[in-house]
Protein backbone atom coordinates (compact mmCIF):
# COMPACT_ATOMS: atom_id res chain seq x y z
CA UNK A 1 0.00 0.00 0.00
CA UNK A 2 1.29 3.43 -0.85
CA UNK A 3 0.33 6.89 0.34
CA UNK A 4 1.39 9.90 -1.72
CA UNK A 5 2.52 13.01 0.12
CA UNK A 6 2.39 16.35 -1.75
CA UNK A 7 3.40 19.95 -1.02
CA UNK A 8 0.56 22.23 -2.25
CA UNK A 9 1.81 25.58 -0.88
CA UNK A 10 3.71 27.34 1.89
CA UNK A 11 3.96 24.86 4.79
CA UNK A 12 1.04 22.66 3.74
CA UNK A 13 1.75 18.97 3.35
CA UNK A 14 -1.08 16.75 2.16
CA UNK A 15 -1.46 12.97 2.19
CA UNK A 16 -3.43 11.21 -0.54
CA UNK A 17 -4.77 7.91 0.70
CA UNK A 18 -7.63 5.67 -0.43
CA UNK A 19 -9.26 8.46 -2.43
CA UNK A 20 -9.03 11.00 0.40
CA UNK A 21 -6.83 14.06 0.75
CA UNK A 22 -5.72 14.56 4.33
CA UNK A 23 -4.61 18.16 4.61
CA UNK A 24 -2.06 19.42 7.12
CA UNK A 25 -0.50 22.80 7.76
CA UNK A 26 1.64 24.48 10.36
CA UNK A 27 0.25 27.10 12.67
CA UNK A 28 0.77 30.76 11.81
CA UNK A 29 3.19 30.88 14.76
CA UNK A 30 5.29 28.24 12.97
CA UNK A 31 5.20 29.95 9.57
CA UNK A 32 2.17 28.20 8.15
CA UNK A 33 -1.28 29.48 7.32
CA UNK A 34 -3.12 27.56 10.05
CA UNK A 35 -5.46 26.19 7.39
CA UNK A 36 -5.46 22.60 8.66
CA UNK A 37 -4.28 20.57 11.63
CA UNK A 38 -0.55 20.05 12.02
CA UNK A 39 0.70 16.51 11.32
CA UNK A 40 1.31 15.91 15.02
CA UNK A 41 -2.30 16.92 15.75
CA UNK A 42 -3.44 14.19 13.37
CA UNK A 43 -1.18 11.71 15.15
CA UNK A 44 -2.85 12.54 18.47
CA UNK A 45 -6.33 12.52 16.98
CA UNK A 46 -5.67 9.09 15.47
CA UNK A 47 -5.05 7.73 18.97
CA UNK A 48 -8.25 9.25 20.35
CA UNK A 49 -10.47 8.33 17.42
CA UNK A 50 -9.05 4.80 17.33
CA UNK A 51 -9.93 4.24 21.00
CA UNK A 52 -13.28 5.90 20.25
CA UNK A 53 -14.20 3.48 17.46
CA UNK A 54 -13.63 0.55 19.80
CA UNK A 55 -15.85 2.14 22.47
CA UNK A 56 -18.49 2.95 19.83
CA UNK A 57 -18.48 -0.60 18.42
CA UNK A 58 -18.64 -2.08 21.93
CA UNK A 59 -21.76 -0.03 22.69
CA UNK A 60 -23.40 -0.62 19.32
CA UNK A 61 -22.93 -4.40 19.60
CA UNK A 62 -24.82 -4.30 22.92
CA UNK A 63 -27.40 -1.73 21.82
CA UNK A 64 -26.16 0.72 24.48
CA UNK A 65 -26.88 4.37 23.76
CA UNK A 66 -23.81 6.54 23.20
CA UNK A 67 -25.76 9.75 23.63
CA UNK A 68 -23.80 12.06 25.95
CA UNK A 69 -20.73 9.79 25.78
CA UNK A 70 -17.33 10.99 24.63
CA UNK A 71 -13.61 10.49 25.07
CA UNK A 72 -11.15 13.15 26.19
CA UNK A 73 -7.49 12.64 25.31
CA UNK A 74 -5.02 14.52 27.51
CA UNK A 75 -1.28 14.66 27.09
CA UNK A 76 1.53 15.47 29.47
CA UNK A 77 4.93 16.38 28.10
CA UNK A 78 8.19 15.38 29.68
CA UNK A 79 9.79 18.72 30.61
CA UNK A 80 13.29 17.46 29.80
CA UNK A 81 12.68 15.82 26.43
CA UNK A 82 9.66 17.96 25.42
CA UNK A 83 8.14 14.73 24.12
CA UNK A 84 4.86 13.28 25.32
CA UNK A 85 5.43 11.33 28.50
CA UNK A 86 1.84 10.33 29.21
CA UNK A 87 -1.40 10.05 27.28
CA UNK A 88 -4.61 9.73 29.27
CA UNK A 89 -7.92 8.84 27.69
CA UNK A 90 -11.00 9.57 29.78
CA UNK A 91 -14.00 7.59 28.55
CA UNK A 92 -17.01 9.61 29.68
CA UNK A 93 -20.15 7.51 29.82
CA UNK A 94 -23.73 8.51 30.58
CA UNK A 95 -24.95 7.99 34.16
CA UNK A 96 -27.24 5.15 33.06
CA UNK A 97 -24.44 3.16 31.38
CA UNK A 98 -24.74 -0.47 32.55
CA UNK A 99 -22.29 -0.92 35.44
CA UNK A 100 -21.56 -4.53 34.43
CA UNK A 101 -19.82 -3.26 31.24
CA UNK A 102 -17.50 -0.64 32.78
CA UNK A 103 -14.39 -2.88 32.87
CA UNK A 104 -15.20 -4.29 29.44
CA UNK A 105 -15.57 -0.87 27.79
CA UNK A 106 -12.21 0.12 29.29
CA UNK A 107 -10.66 -3.01 27.75
CA UNK A 108 -12.35 -2.14 24.44
CA UNK A 109 -10.75 1.32 24.40
CA UNK A 110 -7.41 -0.33 25.17
CA UNK A 111 -7.65 -2.41 21.96
CA UNK A 112 -6.77 0.63 19.83
CA UNK A 113 -4.62 -0.50 16.89
CA UNK A 114 -2.80 2.85 16.78
CA UNK A 115 -1.70 2.40 20.39
CA UNK A 116 -0.59 -1.16 19.65
CA UNK A 117 1.64 0.15 16.84
CA UNK A 118 3.19 2.73 19.15
CA UNK A 119 3.94 0.03 21.70
CA UNK A 120 5.41 -2.22 19.01
CA UNK A 121 6.72 0.30 16.47
CA UNK A 122 7.52 -0.56 12.87
CA UNK A 123 10.97 -0.04 11.45
CA UNK A 124 11.41 3.04 9.27
CA UNK A 125 13.28 2.83 6.00
CA UNK A 126 13.83 6.23 4.35
CA UNK A 127 15.15 6.13 0.79
CA UNK A 128 16.09 8.99 -1.51
CA UNK A 129 15.02 8.70 -5.14
CA UNK A 130 16.01 11.25 -7.77
CA UNK A 131 14.35 11.48 -11.15
CA UNK A 132 12.48 8.27 -10.51
CA UNK A 133 15.70 6.33 -9.89
CA UNK A 134 16.72 4.87 -6.58
CA UNK A 135 19.86 6.78 -5.63
CA UNK A 136 20.63 6.36 -1.94
CA UNK A 137 19.32 4.51 1.08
Amino acid sequence: MEMEISFPSNKRVDAHWKGFTIKTDQSEKNGGDGSAPAPFDLFLSSIGTCAGIYVLEFCKERDISIENANLILSIERNPETKMIGNIRIDVNLPADFPKKYISAVKRAADLCAVKKHILNPPEFDIRINMGGKKEME
